[in-house]
């Protein structure tokens, strides 16, 4: 009788990433059993040069999947950019869904169908980055039995992600970037029980998985809450996942509450410089107009030059406001999607 293994490696990474990646692949076995899925946040224009990348790092193939495409051992599978990569039934779904973390493809969907469709089988580990992607996703496998891995938080480049995901996962195993490999491979070499942990979340993660493939007509998760999605207006759904507080709209875009501060800070800042520009327009306007009145000696039209003081009043204030305020205060550090070149 052939005993279940663990044969699924799913490995998120956002800032930082590509050394840490580079270091793992460079790691493994020409004979690793298992599969490997790796998930980095990058821009949508970057052209999934990361596959290429980890090609050269070591012995297996690293390859963008087609949707569609059957899952095999001893293959590296690096989700291309600007799609979610989701499993079901062994084969790949890539999917131009509702971004989740302010990102697409993001860690947590990948994270949640592996757990849903290979359950204990599924190794799961969160590397170098910002904020938490990956930590929702990581709490799903460890309830689906599956085993979760954590890079040391003081050999990450940026600690957020891997803080996050150990404070919520408390079973984790914390590894260094050069650890990890060998810790895969005793991980997929051990035999597993038939009989594992049953996920006490496992609906909700179905339907979550529903929704980032758009299958969510009157999918619901959670409460509604008093905010509204930043990037639709809808209502967004309050979710308290065992302690980790999100929040899902109707449509699927998806924040845990650290996020959503974060996109909510970017949606202020935006509308303030927007602000500052139609305030500089609106002084620049009533200059030229004060300017064309006291060339055709219309004393009618002399408020102009008050009105054009006012603005410009203003937008000296909120010009200041803008330069002096540090929004990192708010927030972690965020920085951008990483370019792989």
């Amino acid at each position: 009788m052939v005993m279940a293994h663990r044969e699924l490696v799913v490995i998120g990474a956002s800032a930082g990433g590509v050394e840490a990646l580079r270091e793992i692949c460079a790691g493994f076995p020409a004979d690793l059993d298992a599969a490997v899925l790796v998930v980095m946040h990058t821009s949508a224009h970057s052209g999934g040069l990361l596959a290429n990348i980890l090609n050269r790092a070591g012995p297996l193939t690293a390859l963008n999947p087609v949707d569609g495409e059957r899952i095999e051992k001893r293959k590296i599978y690096v989700a291309p950019p600007n799609q979610h990569m989701l499993i079901e039934d062994a084969h790949f779904r890539l999917i131009g869904g509702p971004r989740e973390n302010r990102h697409r493809p993001a860690i947590d969907p990948t994270f949640r169908s592996s757990a849903v469709s290979y359950g204990a089988r599924v190794i799961g580990i969160v590397l170098t980055g910002a904020l938490d992607d990956g930590t929702s996703g990581a709490m799903v496998i460890c309830a689906h039995g599956g085993a979760v891995i954590v890079q040391d938080p003081n050999t990450a480049m940026y600690r957020s992600m891997p803080e996050s995901a150990l404070r919520m996962v408390k079973n984790a195993r914390v590894a260094t970037v050069k650890e990890i490999p060998r810790l895969i491979q005793q991980l997929v070499s051990e035999p597993l029980q038939e009989s594992r942990t049953v996920a006490i979340d496992d609906e909700r993660a179905r339907k979550e998985v529903r929704m980032a493939e758009i299958e969510n007509d009157d999918l619901h998760v959670g409460k509604p809450s008093v905010f509204g999605c930043p990037e639709c207006g809808g209502v967004l759904w309050e979710i308290d996942q065992e302690g980790l507080l999100r929040f899902r709209c109707r449509v699927g875009h998806a924040y845990t509450a650290q996020n959503l501060g974060a996109e909510q800070r970017f949606v202020v800042e935006t509308a303030l410089w927007a602000a500052l520009r139609a305030l500089e327009e609106r002084a620049s306007l009533y200059r030229g107009l004060a300017e064309r009145a006291r060339g055709a000696k219309l004393t009618s039209l002399s408020g102009f030059e008050e009105q054009a003081g006012t603005a410009e009043h203003n937008a000296h204030i909120l010009r200041d406001f803008l330069v002096n305020i540090n929004w990192s205060k708010t927030d972690e550090e965020i920085p951008p999607a990483e370019e792989v070149a």
